[in-house]
């Protein structure tokens, strides 16, 4: 192809700004939406393999305890009679800053003599940069990172604990931590004479293996062995689901922009057709012209794409700080505050641009070159073509969503899941121009009494289908993820209201201030503090609970020991097993219950067997029963407090639920109990209202990146939509101009294009709420089942569909105004002239 011929063609989007910019801006939507929520996955992971490294360092092997931690006395014994060297101390865990509560800080104490074998910071521990003695003797002295200056306040419970500068951690591995001597971390969080667990490195190869044996023959039945690469790898999968969702919300926007893309193609090869068709007449064959077109979009998906690169960086910024609260809110503890930017990352959102940009393109381009040279997608041959094309794409809508079906029955994992969600939401959008061709037969007596206008913009609709069947399509793809997402969000919060509301069934409750920092949640109740719960005048019944993270088939999940009151039993509700026979196997200690997603995920049910790591090593506990829960998507286990002792050998109790007695106010008992409580151990007692709006608020705080992406894919579409008027204002600029000539007013041409562009949003609309149910179906059913173990209702709210079409037509009116204000701006004798 020669560079005359290339000219030829890149002159016509270089004289058309407007639809130039808008193609590109609808790739660069699509792109950045992808590229910001992968960099903010990204940000996050990296963020937690960062934390994890400073603590894991070069460790081979650690050992760790119930919980209560490690006596300190393993650790002396390890080396002096098993002459251990290389092994460390470790006491590690999270407190808030006191002048910035959101921010969580990491404590890292360890023994300065022991580190260097470890980790990374031991170059600070023994370079000439901080104050050794300091350290060791000053119980107020730590190594800081640059950011914290040269003291920080920490906040524990009713305690303000100020740490000062003994040397300085350098270096982005080190944001957010503290480094402590061991005894300076057990005093700040709690753990006098315990420690978290103990790093060692073993030899590799059969000595080193040899070694792990013996030790593991060694250790008492409450501590155990393991590899920290695997706990690690076992705590990031947790968010695994939570991540693939968020990348699947974001390729929606992405699939939203290649309609825009195709439109965008289409009504350029349109344009062009006199020049299409010259150039094949004058010898240009049929792949040089295919491979020209198609050329051009990749010229304009690669500067979508590089903008959408700028905007994914800048809208990642935003999303990281979202992604990372969500995942603090729901799976563990991250202190990323800065993006990271991977090359991979950025990679991976260039060749999906440049992809889409190419499938998007490839039919104008291949119709372009298939066509006659004589008739080039003239405008009466393209809209035949597309009026013809109404059966196959019926047919191709319903293969769509047939092949959709039998992908969401025949496997049963995540990605497939949303590979036949995909596959439904493409089926139904194929199905969108014969729909609406349907919809404005069935409109025709209605417009027929409106006038004339409304007549006309009826049946334009259905003539320029090839311009208003993308638009539309596009534009009932975004809204109906908003009419799905929304239907699985309310559903989701119902479900969760209805739940919480009758598990926290106690008057008050009574937990640690850590609960509320964020920080470190091991802290008890005192026995003093128990006692006086059981004592206080006015206090009907209490429920005591501890938890703790336990290990099932290397996978954390939590074990819950409780104490029920009988009303408390009542708000746990059961799926599976008898009732009766259920909370009475439960109370012998020898039964658990499971919740529903762990139930799910390890395939159990009422009667099975589940082997759990205690205190005396393991032990087989029946399953009495299943209980519904969305407190953890990875597993709840519920054990009776006598059966927890008996193989734990832990009497520590976490938080209580005190129940009022019928004859006094809550109100009353609360200020009683801060009162008596006062004196012996800070606590905060709250009602159940309270703890039930602090869930709640931790729900919308958990779907608020949701909302975002919802939002942004239907910015794409109203791009997209906005494109194919400016497109049709374009094409029908002769025949508005005749309009205008034979006596029609700009007022009459505006109303035209107005009742036009709202038909279409109203059509949109209203196709999009039957696709939006089938998705709402799809994600509460199969997506959230497969993804988090739990069943959801599935509940509509009216309110919910109105608001979505009158979207819908908002959004279509909106995107009208600028082709509205330029054809009315428009001299007719311009456009006459120009044909």
């Amino acid at each position: 192809m020669t560079p005359l011929f290339w000219r030829a063609l890149l002159r016509h989007p270089l004289r058309h700004p407007w639809q130039l910019g808008l193609t590109i801006l609808g790739i660069a939507l699509g792109v950045a939406v992808v590229l910001a929520v992968d960099l903010a996955n990204t940000s996050a992971r990296r963020g937690f393999e960062l934390a994890m490294n400073r603590i894991t360092g070069h460790a081979t092997h650690r050992i760790l305890g119930g919980p209560q931690g490690v006596a300190e006395t393993v650790y002396t014994r390890l080396r002096v009679e098993h002459g251990i060297r290389p092994a460390a101390p470790v006491v590690t865990g999270y407190l808030p800053r006191a002048d910035h509560p959101g921010q969580l800080l990491q404590i890292l104490g360890v023994d300065p003599f022991a580190e260097a074998p470890f980790r990374d910071l031991a170059a600070d521990l023994t370079g000439g940069d901080f104050d050794l003695r300091a350290l060791l003797l000053n119980p107020n002295a730590a190594l800081l990172s640059e950011a914290l200056g040269s003291e920080v306040t920490l906040k524990r419970g009713g305690q303000r604990l100020t740490l000062r500068r003994a040397g300085t951690l350098r270096g982005v591995a080190f944001e957010g931590l503290i480094v402590t001597d061991i005894a300076t971390a057990q005093t700040l969080l709690g753990r006098d004479g315990r420690l978290d667990h103990i790093d060692l490195i073993l030899p590799e190869g059969p000595a080193g293996e040899h070694l792990a044996t013996e030790l593991r023959v060694w250790l008492p039945p409450d501590l155990r062995l393991e590899r920290p690469a695997e706990r690690n790898q076992a705590t990031v999968d947790l968010s695994a689901a939570f991540s693939l969702n968020l990348t699947a919300m974001s390729l929606l926007a992405l699939v939203v922009g290649m309609f825009l893309i195709y439109n965008a193609m289409t009504f350029s090869v349109v344009q062009r057709r006199a020049l299409l068709g010259l150039l094949r007449a004058l010898g240009v064959s049929r792949r040089e012209l295919f491979a020209g077109v198609l050329g051009e979009a990749l010229l304009l998906g690669l500067a979508g794409t590089l903008l959408g690169g700028v905007l994914g960086v800048w809208l990642g910024s935003g999303l990281v700080h979202l992604v990372t609260r969500s995942i603090n809110d729901l799976y563990f503890t991250l202190s990323v505050r800065e993006l990271t930017i991977e090359p991979w990352s950025l990679a991976k959102g260039t060749a999906l641009g440049l992809l889409a940009t190419l499938a998007a393109a490839w039919l104008p381009a291949r119709e372009a070159a298939d066509a006659p040279p004589g008739a080039v997608l003239s405008r009466a041959h393209l809209e035949t073509r597309w009026r013809a094309a109404l059966p196959r794409l019926l047919l191709a809508g319903l293969g769509l969503l047939a092949g959709g079906g039998l992908v969401l029955a025949v496997s049963h994992t995540l990605t497939a899941g949303f590979a036949g969600l995909f596959l439904l939401i493409l089926g139904c959008a194929l199905l969108t121009p014969p729909a609406m061709v349907g919809l404005v037969r069935l409109s025709r007596p209605l417009t027929a009494r409106l006038g004339l206008l409304a007549r006309m913009a009826n049946r334009d609709v259905a003539r320029h289908l090839s311009r208003t069947g993308i638009a539309v399509a596009a534009l009932m793809v975004a809204f109906s993820t908003t009419v799905g997402v929304g239907v699985m969000v309310d559903s989701f919060r119902s479900g969760v209201a209805i739940w919480i509301g009758d598990l926290l069934n106690a008057d008050l409750y009574v937990a640690s201030p850590a609960v509320e920092d964020g920080g470190d949640r091991s802290d008890v109740l005192t026995p003093a503090a128990l006692a006086v719960l059981r004592d206080t005048p006015g206090v009907a019944a209490i429920s005591t609970y501890r938890a703790l993270k336990i290990e099932l088939e290397r996978r954390p999940v939590t074990l819950l020991a409780v104490e029920l009151a009988p009303a408390s039993q009542t708000g746990y509700h059961l799926i599976a097993g008898d009732a009766d026979t259920t909370w009475r196997l439960f109370q012998t200690g020898e039964a658990v219950l499971i919740s529903e997603p762990l139930a799910y995920r390890r395939q159990l049910s009422a009667g099975d067997r589940i082997a759990l790591s205690t205190g005396q090593g393991l032990h087989s506990f029946a399953i009495a029963g299943v209980f519904l829960d969305y407190g953890s998507e990875h597993g709840r286990i519920l054990l009776d407090r006598s059966g927890y002792e008996r193989y734990w050998h832990d009497p520590a109790v976490g938080s209580a639920a005190v129940f009022a007695a019928a004859d006094t106010d809550p109100t009353t008992l609360r200020t009683r109990l801060r009162e008596r409580l006062g004196p012996i151990q800070p606590l905060l007692i709250r009602s159940n209202r309270d703890i039930q709006g602090i869930t709640m608020d931790i729900f919308d705080r958990t779907f608020t990146i949701t909302n975002v992406l919802r939002l942004l894919a239907i910015l794409v579409a109203v791009v997209g939509v906005l494109s194919a008027l400016l497109a049709l204002q374009l094409e029908r600029a002769w025949e508005f101009a005749v309009l205008r000539a034979t006596g029609m007013t700009a007022g009459e041409i505006g109303g035209l294009v107005s009742l036009q562009t709202g038909f279409m949003g109203a059509t949109a609309g209203l196709l999009s709420l039957p696709t939006g149910l089938l998705l709402a179906a799809v994600l509460i059913f199969v997506i959230n089942r497969r993804a988090f173990g739990w069943s959801l209702p599935f509940q509509v709210n009216p309110l919910l569909l109105l608001e979505t079409l009158a979207l819908a037509i908002g959004a279509a009116l909106l995107a009208g105004l600028y082709p509205i204000w330029r054809m009315a701006r428009a001299r007719p004798a311009d456009a006459l002239r120009s044909e």
